[in-house]
């Protein structure tokens, strides 16, 4: 391994959790309004929802590293094009990142949810964790958020929980969600139709519930079949397991 100056700051990269300051731990709220320097990912021209959630808690004084995607869903992420720009740019963050530190400050990356699923930070700490030190803080996911606000536990006894992202092709959505007992899909935006098809096709579209801005003030909780023809950025579809129990 490489070996870190001991003069050189610090990269933490601090879960947000899913959207609401007081549901951040106890160590991310010190770490944020005591940060010289923090940084947080946004598209061009957005403030970025992890800077919305911090609103009031930077020092006066912060310096703040806005990191603007070059691209977000203009293009197919198979587009050969989307992994060489965003390749590129996430060597840029990091060069900026191990300059900062490298003159001795610390930098907090604000991260919704947490840094270590389905983050952009990931992208970062494998880039950065042979060059500085870098620490990661823990937050409550969005799904945890989502499985909550529905008011259901969402395993019980020997459950088995499935994560999916509905980018995956319409079969294999299909064949997983048949498989499992519990299940979260997350990543849904314009899958939508197809996702609703594969919950038909294992027959689990009954079971489904759709969660739109878990723990955010907008926040709400429906079946699917009362959801539209599209869904927020931030939602969230749950089926509860319904396992072993006393």
């Amino acid at each position: 391994m490489m070996r870190r100056d001991p003069r050189s700051g610090t990269i933490f990269g601090v879960g947000l959790g899913p959207g609401s300051q007081d549901l951040m731990s106890v160590r991310a709220d010190r770490l944020i309004r005591g940060a010289s320097h923090v940084a947080y990912f946004r598209k061009k021209g957005r403030t970025g929802h992890a800077r919305r959630i911090v609103e009031g808690m930077l020092a006066a004084d912060a310096v703040e590293l806005p990191m603007e995607y070059p691209v977000t869903t203009e293009i197919p992420f198979d587009d050969p094009r989307y992994n060489e720009w965003l390749a590129t740019f996430y060597e840029r963050q990091v060069a900026q990142l191990d300059e900062i530190a490298g003159t001795g400050h610390d930098v907090v990356v604000l991260c919704e949810g947490d840094p270590f699923f389905y983050g952009s930070f990931m992208h970062l700490y494998t880039r950065l964790m042979d060059r500085v030190p870098v620490e990661v803080v823990p937050g409550i996911t969005g799904m945890s958020a989502a499985w909550t606000a529905t008011g259901q536990p969402i395993t019980w006894g020997d459950d088995v929980l499935t994560v999916l992202t509905a980018t995956q092709p319409e079969a294999m959505l299909a064949e997983r969600i048949a498989r499992t007992d519990a299940l979260v899909v997350m990543k849904i935006g314009r899958h939508l139709d197809k996702l609703r098809r594969a919950l038909a096709s294992a027959g689990r579209e009954e079971d489904a519930w759709m969660i739109e801005y878990a723990s955010m003030a907008q926040q709400r909780v429906v079946p699917l079949a009362e959801v539209g023809e599209r869904v927020p950025y931030f939602s969230i579809l749950v089926i509860h397991g319904n396992g072993r129990r006393p």
